[in-house]
């Protein structure tokens, strides 16, 4: 067994950190935490992790609930493409008749890679898959002083096989686990623990004093930035919304009255549609916030936040439909909604 590979098994059996779907190797639970845990903190992902699980304690639970109810769960988390995938994934598993027991089967799942695949196929059924993620990569290229630039094909291809290679045998759920709670508590991307590190005698990144330096990153992609206006109209205790179509984002949710662009409203003239203008005055409608900043991976969000009280009902554009208003719980939808439901709660209303 190479001497890394020793001393994270034997760090990970001192620090490892308890997490409730460690304590179980049922691949339903474990892929249940992997799908939440991409892309979000732990502190934050815990939460969700128990309430689908207490929602849906089986994953024929989770395959017979709606679309909507699965979204609304996974209201606050992002990245809405994987609570689709999760439910999709759900149906396939019961299709299957079984949690799939392979690499090849766990892949074949809706929104599983080969980090997800490795992560479930090592810890519950024990295959030999080395897993590679942000702190895998991190910790591997700070401590052989690879330079490959991360993110890039190359290095996906470099890492991974450097991983598979230290795989210890037999220990594969325990390496796993504990090289990615290393690089997240030990290891981490600012300041890490070096003075206490185990591995500080043989690592390159240290002597060298280049952690900083290490891992090299792939150029960023640009980040581009949208203008949206929200607008809530509420007529008679209703209210309208839309379902978000597909190729863009937050795709599947609810929102209210949107207009892309700059322009005020207070112009009294929308895009949405022309038999809207005659019930529109700039009494029936208020600027209740500008400029409300929300981010995404790529994309910065601003938004302008509006009430619209028309004095009598509209039509609405094509898509929209009235509901009433003590019904929004029931429909999931993106957080800058919820933070436009939130400023209309905030104030009184005139």
């Amino acid at each position: 067994m190479h001497s890394f590979s020793k001393t994270i098994l034997d760090w990970y059996a001192c620090y490892g950190r308890d997490l409730p779907w460690r304590r179980t190797r049922d691949p339903y639970a474990v892929w249940l935490s992997e799908i939440i845990l991409q892309q979000t903190r732990i502190v934050q992902g815990m939460d969700y992790w128990k309430r689908f699980m207490e929602r849906f304690p089986m994953v024929q639970d989770l395959a017979a609930a709606s679309e909507d109810e699965v979204l609304r769960l996974w209201e606050g988390l992002g990245y809405y493409s994987r609570a689709r995938n999760l439910h999709a994934a759900a149906r396939q598993i019961v299709s299957m008749g079984a949690f799939p027991d392979s690499l090849e089967g766990i892949l074949s799942l809706k929104g599983v890679g080969d980090y997800t695949a490795a992560a479930i196929g090592s810890i519950c059924f024990g295959l030999p898959a080395a897993v590679v993620d942000g702190n895998v990569y991190r910790v591997l290229a700070r401590y052989f002083g690879l330079e490959t630039p991360v993110g890039s094909t190359a290095a996906k291809k470099t890492f991974t096989a450097l991983a598979q290679r230290l795989l210890p045998p037999g220990e594969a759920s325990a390496f796993n686990q504990g090289i990615m709670d290393f690089g997240a508590l030990q290891c981490t991307p600012q300041n890490p623990d070096c003075i206490t590190c185990p591995l500080q005698g043989t690592c390159n990144a240290f002597h060298t004093g280049r952690q900083g330096l290490l891992p090299v990153k792939k150029s960023a992609t640009k980040v581009q930035e949208r203008h949206l206006n929200f607008v809530y109209v509420r007529f008679n205790g209703e209210t309208a919304i839309h379902k978000r179509p597909a190729g863009d984002i937050w795709q599947g949710l609810w929102e209210p009255l949107v207009t892309e662009g700059t322009r005020p409203l207070s112009s009294g003239k929308w895009f949405f549609a022309k038999p809207c203008e005659k019930y529109f005055s700039e009494d029936a409608i208020r600027l209740l916030r500008k400029g409300v900043k929300h981010q995404l991976t790529h994309r910065t969000i601003l938004a302008d936040f509006y009430l619209w009280e028309p004095a009598e009902r509209p039509p609405l554009p094509e898509g929209y439909r009235w509901i009433q208003e003590s019904e929004l719980d029931r429909y999931g939808k993106p957080r800058l909604f919820e933070k436009l439901l939130e400023e209309i709660a905030g104030r009184k209303r005139p």
